[in-house]
């Protein structure tokens, strides 16, 4: 009997098609699709229309018209309904990706940037339907609410905060500008690591990272009063620099992983004497960076043991950062701050979910 159903439902689509050809399809989809979603409610049910049996598990409550967007036209559905509810068709959820897919891709053009005409004109090349700039506008401003709303959450007390900056290229008065793009991540006392927000501007000045950690605080983040760490990975490249001789390069990098690598404190100042004193000569200008540049590098030994390890690099920041960077990359180049922080936002809101 079942076969029989589905084999009549295939050849009514196919009648709907060979009468009015592709002009058709819209209808023989929406046909099938109810079908699809009667046929779910039967099986929720336990029973066919007008059966009567002990498995019946509720009764069926008529049907919800609905309209539903699509590339082969508008869907006019007849959603299935049960008295008991806790019924939805899986067969319309299956359908509605398509239309999920385009707001979400909607909302990606947005935040990447793009006028909501050419993002109009683009649904109607791609999908085959209009979308009005009212409706991108008012999707837009559900976006940047929803953005806003992650980056003026409240915070909490972080014995560790981690900063680090990126640059995004942008458009601004006619040429092309780096752009700063500010990331905080803080480490509270079980470890545990979270975004606590980003900021972009022009420029990586002391007035935007004030303004910055000036906004953190204002949102109730309770920061410690801990000296400055400065990541060894990068003290480490930064010295490379300094280095006058390519023979000299791997002697030195290892001199450096020793100090960093030392058990204490102590013994940490002990390996800089050295270093500076083994490098005076051969190369000055290595030994005078050394001497003001790696202390900075040695705060960590001030913590717990267990805490040097994480706290000792910026690594954590510096994955997402290039998570960041594979979404931006596909902007390469962004009209105004607005729009490269909307695109970072969103990035680090996902990451921050994962």
């Amino acid at each position: 009997m079942t076969c029989h159903t589905q084999h009549s439902e295939a050849e009514s689509a196919a009648q709907l098609i060979a009468e009015r050809g592709l002009e058709g399809l819209g209808d023989a989809v929406s046909f099938l699709i109810n079908e699809a979603m009667r046929l779910e409610r039967e099986r929720h049910l336990g029973v066919s229309p007008f059966e009567r049996s002990p498995e019946r598990r509720g009764y069926a409550n008529g049907y919800k018209p609905k309209t539903v967007t699509s590339r082969v036209g508008a869907l006019e559905l007849a959603v299935p309904q049960v008295r008991e509810g806790g019924f939805y068709p899986q067969s319309l959820d299956k359908g509605l990706r398509s239309e999920r897919a385009l707001k979400l891709a909607l909302a990606e053009m947005y935040v990447t940037g793009v006028s909501t005409r050419k993002i109009a004109r683009v649904t109607q090349e791609l999908c085959g339907f209009d979308v009005s700039s009212s409706e991108i506008c008012r999707c837009a401003a559900e976006l940047d609410d929803e953005l806003a709303a992650w980056r003026e959450r409240p915070l909490g007390a972080y014995p560790y905060v981690v900063l680090d900056a990126r640059y995004e290229k942008m458009r601004h008065g006619g040429s092309v500008v780096d752009c700063a793009v500010l990331l905080a991540m803080g480490v509270d006392a079980d470890g545990q690591r979270e975004l606590l927000g980003v900021s972009v501007a022009l420029s990586e000045a002391e007035v935007h990272w004030r303004g910055f950690l000036s906004d953190l605080a204002a949102r109730a983040a309770v920061f410690p009063s801990v000296p400055w760490q400065r990541c060894q990975f990068h003290l480490q490249q930064n010295a490379s620099q300094y280095v006058p001789k390519k023979s000299l390069k791997a002697r030195v990098a290892a001199d450096i992983r020793a100090i960093f690598n030392a058990p204490d404190a102590v013994e940490a100042k002990r390996l800089l004497d050295r270093f500076v004193t083994a490098y005076e000569t051969t190369a000055p200008d290595l030994a005078a960076w050394a001497e003001t540049a790696l202390p900075e590098g040695l705060t960590v030994f001030t913590l717990p043991e267990h805490q040097r390890k994480r706290m000792r690099t910026s690594n954590a920041v510096e994955r997402v950062n290039k998570e960041i960077k594979r979404r931006t990359r596909v902007a390469t180049l962004f009209p105004n701050e607005a729009s490269c922080l909307r695109l970072v936002t969103a990035a680090v809101m996902e990451i921050s979910e994962d």
